[in-house]
């Protein structure tokens, strides 16, 4: 009887990523793995069917799709595509065989689908005799690159064999291993006892339907998973590693991050060998039993899929009874030096147990110590997927995270035990990694002799050497021709030949010459360049790349790496001709007051001028997603087109420190609280560490402040919105429906203050807007994402709109500035500073009042002490501002900074008849006894928001109030303004007469007002003194 084989290689471009082959012939049937998260699946399964009748059968294969819903009604699977062969057009092939072919999927036939393309699928089909093997001896494996297409994809429901064969297609031929041919031979023996035991099933039950038929190949599969010895199966995976990058730690979290001393053979032989000694005491310590350890396996005969089934009762809770699990391990990667493990747990009998699984990652990896001991970093993360939703999803999660957290915390301590365990904060110390490295570089002597020692400048050397000799030996020659004294032309061909190669040859050697000369002496280099100042110091300790891509013809390029932070650069130096440049540098930043976000790597190819240079790859590294250890030693991918096309590398080694601690985070937001207009107080370790657990950021992150606010979606959510130096954060838990993301303010384009509305129930909104393609992780926040590719986040309702929004402004002003208007901010505020503290010498004083314009002054007949009660935050100064237009007006009490100098702070919002614009103030105002004098300086800087050019400039005000000369109760006041641009405008002239026009009329009605509430004031203490 004739066998169909039927091999299922890959498919491509589906539209889903979770999903299975079915196969059926007549009334057999059978299917495929189900192969989840990717739209390129690679199955390499075979199938056997008999064929009854060969003139008239048709295989379908079909692609659907596995859907994590609840099995209704057909499994919930949906149908993909289809493709549909007859079996007499495998009979006309050569050899009765087809050759591995694309297939396009035919759609379902309904309106809904027609001409979608579905995707495509590669088979080779084979028809043969009962006595025959399996063919996939005579394929490729797994590994191997697949690049066969049809030119022709299908079109119609019936196929002929013209259609769909390529004559030129290679024979696709795997390895012929020990293991592979056991697994062949075994499947051989087998068919005939199925195939048998089929035959008398069916003719003792005639009355069974088709569908319910399994194929052989399905029994054979499911029936008995060709098992296999531990050792040998490592050593065949090891063997086809498909260089495939280790997988993502999971969404869950860490459950064990640990360094032990053994290699990592060893650790992953020790963990999940057979009958694990460690498994049977990790079982007695936890307290499970009915443990039952199957073999590991071929999954589904697939010789890259190595996975056992084990199962087992845990111990009671005080809250769960004891229930029973299995877990299916997955070798998701084994190469000599990594491995990486997939555990799915499930557990039916937990309550909603079959509403998820667990899954647990282990991944044990090589670590490099400065000992010669073999060393293994073993991680073990935890992720749960719902296959259905529950209202009970926080709950679960919950109760999965404490119960593994126990479960590992035991499974620690008993490895530990085991082997000699290293601490993980010994990798991020600077000065015991930076000492490994080796910091001996060559001589340029030694440089220039690796560089020149080629054919071309030896060839030439001898060349000029020979012609030299050559000209020495041969006497002066008769002039000849067109020749005249003192001009010798070549006298044949072969001279003009000979002459015109040296010429080029020393040409090319010239420019050798010079290009070294740049490269070493000009380009220069960081290295060594110790770091200076105080406060957040950066680090990068460059190694080595690999594979970086070269426009030369030779293959080989010049590279060397610029590192920018904070608008800072440091660059390498250049190694000539190499594609694997070994550079061990170590490159320092300057100490940075705010710490850094990000880091951008760019390598160059070296052509002399810098304009010059070539990129041959990029990359960014985000402080705020790696830990320190993992930046302590890192490979960065780069990106470029040039770069992926290599897949080229570098391996850095990264240190953040800072060196005066908690004193520079206290400089830190006592400078961002001037600049906002508000104190800023340094939250509390408890505080600092729940937000840092909140966004899985590194522990030298700090709050800076949290407001309550809603996000404006669809539906408005309330949650709390984080600042910190580097991020703004925001999250929201609605009924355990958590949503929290956060983005760099160096992602931030522009932040808009839009007006009250009715949809907005009467607030204001914060309008923040990214740049483009920044803040994708946060794109489930935004509200909208323009044609740009901006995303738009909505804030409103905060409790205190006017300090949320300076606040948030201020910080991301001052992240955002480059360097020099950084720069020349700072000494805008060094002579803010300078002008807020009286010098002792009143030379400088007249010198400080001479850079200022005067726009008041006045002479009044009351007291020093009663015009001061302008200043002392008292119901006369609250009713005094009130009537002049200032709504919300506050202030802060007087603090001593220094000695007899006194600091307060005041904010209040113009109302629409003092600015049309409206707009909020924030100012800080000191003030200073005036030495040999009866009186008081008042300095006072003004920051105004919500107006045109706002972040433009600042407004020094400077009041002088002493006593008259003319009369003891009288007192004398003058008022100076000077305006402080931080960037220049074209319209600075006319705002500059604007605002000075406008406060020195404000000035007089305020004084004026002043001067009649304490006369109104005295005047009435007077009239009831003389009444009683």
């Amino acid at each position: 009887m004739l066998r169909l084989y039927v091999c299922v290689l890959e498919a491509k471009d589906l539209p889903v990523k979770n999903s299975y082959v079915k196969l059926k012939l007549g009334k057999f049937k059978s299917k495929t793995r189900i192969l989840r998260h990717t739209s390129n699946p690679v199955w390499y399964e075979e199938f056997v069917f008999r064929v009854l009748d060969a003139a008239h059968d048709e295989l379908v294969v079909s692609i659907l799709n596995h859907n994590h819903e609840p099995v209704v009604v057909n499994g919930g699977l949906d149908l993909l595509g289809e493709v549909r062969i007859p079996v007499d057009s495998v009979a006309s092939e050569d050899k009765q065989i087809l050759p591995p072919t694309w297939f396009s999927l035919e759609c379902p036939k309904t309106e809904k689908f027609v001409n979608i393309y579905c995707g495509k699928i590669l088979l080779t089909i084979s028809l043969r005799g009962k006595g025959h093997a399996s063919f996939l001896n005579h394929m490729q494996s797994p590994s191997s690159n697949i690049a066969v297409e049809d030119p022709k994809d299908m079109a119609g429901q019936r196929i002929s064999s013209q259609e769909f064969f390529i004559p030129k297609v290679p024979r696709y031929k795997m390895p012929e291993g020990k293991q592979l041919m056991k697994v062949v031979a075994k499947y051989a023996n087998r068919l005939d006892r199925v195939f048998n035991k089929k035959e008398e099933s069916s003719k003792g039950d005639d009355s069974s339907e088709p569908s319910d038929s399994l194929s052989d190949n399905e029994e054979i599969v499911r029936g008995d998973p060709s098992p296999c010895s531990f050792e040998e199966a490592i050593a065949s995976m090891e063997s086809r590693d498909h260089k495939l990058e280790m997988p993502e730690n999971l969404p869950g979290g860490i459950l064990v991050d640990q360094i032990y001393v053994v290699s990592t053979h060893d650790l992953n032989t020790f963990l999940f060998a057979p009958n694990s000694q460690f498994r049977k005491e990790l079982a007695e310590l936890q307290g499970t039993t009915n443990d039952q350890e199957g073999p590991w396996t071929w999954k589904s005969g697939d010789m890259s899929c190595l996975t056992r089934v084990v199962s087992y009762t845990s111990a009671a809770t005080k809250l769960v009874k004891a229930v029973k699990a299995t877990e299916e391990q997955t070798y998701v990667r084994a190469s000599k030096e990594e491995f990486a493990i997939l555990v799915t747990v499930s557990t039916p009998e937990v309550p909603y147990g079959n509403s998820f699984k667990i899954e647990l990652l282990y991944k044990i990896m090589p670590e490099k110590q400065q000992s010669a001991e073999k060393c293994s970093h073993l991680v073990v993360s935890w992720g749960i997927v719902f296959m259905q939703s529950t209202m009970m999803k926080g709950m679960i999660e919950g109760g999965a995270r404490q119960g593994l957290k126990d479960s590992f915390d035991q499974f620690s301590n008993l490895l530990a035990q085991k082997f000699k365990k290293l601490d993980t904060s010994d990798l991020s110390n600077k000065q015991q990694v930076l000492a490994t490295m080796q910091t001996e570089h060559q001589s340029n002597w030694r440089l220039a002799i690796k560089y020149f020692w080629n054919f071309t400048v030896v060839s030439t050397i001898a060349m000029f050497i020979y012609v030299l000799v050559h000209i020495f030996r041969c006497g002066p020659t008769e002039i000849r021709g067109l020749e005249f004294k003192g001009l010798e032309l070549p006298d044949s061909f072969g001279e003009l030949i000979t002459s015109g190669i040296l010429v080029i040859q020393l040409q090319r050697v010239y420019r050798m010459f010079f290009h070294f000369f740049q490269a070493r002496f000009q380009m220069g280099s960081d290295h060594g360049l110790k770091a200076n100042g105080d406060g957040w110091v950066l680090t990068v300790a460059l190694i080595e790349g690999v594979d970086l891509a070269s426009l030369e013809s030779s293959g080989l390029s010049d590279p060397y790496v610029v590192f920018t932070c904070n608008g800072k650069t440091r660059s390498s130096s250049v190694k000539l001709q190499t594609r694997a440049p070994q550079w061990n540098e170590i490159l320092e930043f300057d100490a940075m007051e705010e710490p850094p976000s990000v880091l951008e790597v760019e390598v160059f190819d070296f052509d002399g001028p810098f304009d010059q240079d070539v990129s041959l790859g990029h990359a960014e590294i985000n402080f705020l997603k790696h830990t320190s250890t993992e930046l302590a030693d890192m490979w960065v991918s780069l990106e470029g087109k040039l770069a992926q096309s290599s897949q080229s590398k570098l391996h850095l080694r990264i240190f953040l420190d800072n060196d005066k601690g908690v004193e520079t985070i206290r400089g830190y937001l006592i400078k961002k609280g001037k600049e906002v207009g508000k104190r800023l107080n340094l939250r509390s370790p408890q505080r600092n560490s729940t937000f840092q657990k909140l966004f899985a950021l590194p522990p030298e992150e700090f709050l800076i402040s949290d407001f309550t606010c809603y996000l404006k979606r669809k539906l408005p959510l309330q949650g709390r919105l984080f600042l910190s130096a580097r991020i703004l954060g925001f999250y929201a838990n609605f009924f355990g429906q958590k949503t929290k993301f956060f983005f760099l303010w160096e992602d931030i384009e522009d932040i808009q203050v839009l007006p009250p509305s009715v949809v907005s129930i009467g607030s204001p909104t914060l309008a923040i807007i990214l740049r483009k393609d920044r803040g994708l992780d946060a794109r489930h926040g935004a509200k909208t994402q323009d044609e740009e590719g901006r995303l738009k986040f909505y804030f409103q309702s905060f409790v205190s709109f006017g300090t949320a929004c300076r606040t948030i402004k201020g910080l991301w002003r001052t992240r955002t500035l480059s360097p020099d208007l950084k720069a020349h901010l700072t000494e805008e505020q060094e002579d803010q500073e300078e002008g807020l503290v009286i010098p002792d010498e009143s030379g400088s004083m007249l010198d400080e009042e001479s850079k200022m314009s005067k726009i008041y002054s006045a002479e009044f007949p009351i007291e020093k002490r009663s015009l001061m009660e302008l200043f002392d935050g008292g119901n006369l100064e609250h009713r005094i501002m009130q009537r002049t237009g200032c709504i919300n007006y506050g202030t802060t009490s007087w603090e001593s900074v220094k000695h007899d100098v006194f600091e307060r702070r005041v904010s209040y919002k113009f109302n629409r008849q003092v600015s049309v614009f409206g707009g909020e103030v924030s100012c800080t105002q000191q003030k200073v006894p005036i030495e040999n004098s009866e009186g008081w300086i008042v300095n006072e800087v003004m920051a105004l928001h919500g107006v045109p050019f706002a972040d433009h400039f600042r407004i020094h005000f400077r009041y002088q109030i002493e006593k008259s000369g003319v009369d003891d109760c009288a007192c004398k006041c003058e008022a100076y303004i000077k305006i402080m641009w931080f960037k220049s405008s074209k319209f600075q002239q006319r705002i500059n007469q604007n605002i000075t026009a406008k406060f020195t009329n404000r000035l007089k009605e305020i004084f004026e007002m002043l001067q009649k509430e304490v006369m109104f004031v005295s005047q009435k203490d007077s009239s009831i003194e003389a009444s009683s």
